[in-house]
């Protein structure tokens, strides 16, 4: 569904390129996390994807299309977005937030307000109860949802999600990357999603690619991953695995 062949990002001033010599392959109808740590160049690579960003060298294409021959708001409309920290406008309610994308493309009011009721009862939020709500009252799990619902307004074959749940409690972290495999496999999605947490790439993903330093080191399934000898792989798994003990010698010390 997606391809990336040689692709580069050097930025303005920049000393060296923010993403460097990508290629992989994201599967139609497939989960894939782009893991690495904090500045190791996932956020760019997401925006390049629907061309927020413009890549300095390589090609990109979404469906077997150069999507640098796609008008740039027709791909963007093409590809759903869940940014970093929701963003929900906070003036507008849930439904006019829902279907702001909708209304700008001109669907009827009817055609509207059928898509927002069918999205948010999707996600699991009845519109009788959520719809006339405002983003600041609902709670910061209830948020995310809407904003997952916002970003498949337009029926979307793509879903690109920068660390989506990144800001929410561990328990409703949890039940909102079930409910996010539950849409993927309705829905027949191709999900695009960065993060930097270990146990939610493999937890989720059908595939993972490891970036460092504005490169991608390791592309594969979470088993592989497990397995992967890549020093930049190590050093990621490192941290959940010490947890993973300490967790186990607790348990065996109250036993």
């Amino acid at each position: 569904m997606i391809s990336l062949r040689d692709v580069s990002k050097t930025f303005p001033g920049a000393r060296q390129a923010a993403v460097q010599s990508l290629s992989f392959d994201v599967p139609r109808h497939s989960l894939t996390v782009l893991l690495g740590a904090s500045g190791s160049g996932k956020t760019t690579t997401l925006k390049l994807i629907n061309r927020l960003e413009t890549p300095s060298a390589g090609v990109i294409r979404l469906d077997g299309t150069d999507t640098r021959t796609l008008d740039p708001v027709a791909l963007r409309r093409r590809c759903g977005y869940v940014v970093q920290g929701i963003g929900l406008f906070p003036h507008l309610t849930v439904g006019d937030n829902i279907g702001l994308l909708p209304r700008t493309l001109g669907w009827s009011t009817a055609r509207c307000k059928a898509r927002v009721a069918e999205l948010l009862n999707l996600v699991q939020l009845p519109a009788a109860e959520f719809a006339h709500r405002y983003p600041d009252e609902l709670s910061g799990g209830q948020q995310q949802r809407v904003g997952v619902a916002r970003a498949l307004a337009t029926e979307p074959a793509v879903l690109l999600m920068d660390e989506p749940f990144g800001a929410l409690d561990p328990a409703t972290r949890s039940l909102l990357q079930t409910e996010l495999k539950r849409l993927q496999a309705g829905l027949e999605l191709t999900i695009v999603m960065v993060t930097h947490d270990v146990t939610e790439a493999l937890t989720l993903a059908d595939q993972i690619i490891v970036f460092a330093a504005g490169q991608s080191v390791f592309a594969g399934t979470p088993a592989e991953l497990l397995a992967s000898p890549v020093p930049a792989v190590q050093a990621l798994l490192a941290a959940p695995r010490q947890q993973l003990a300490a967790l186990q010698e607790l348990q065996s010390a109250s036993a």
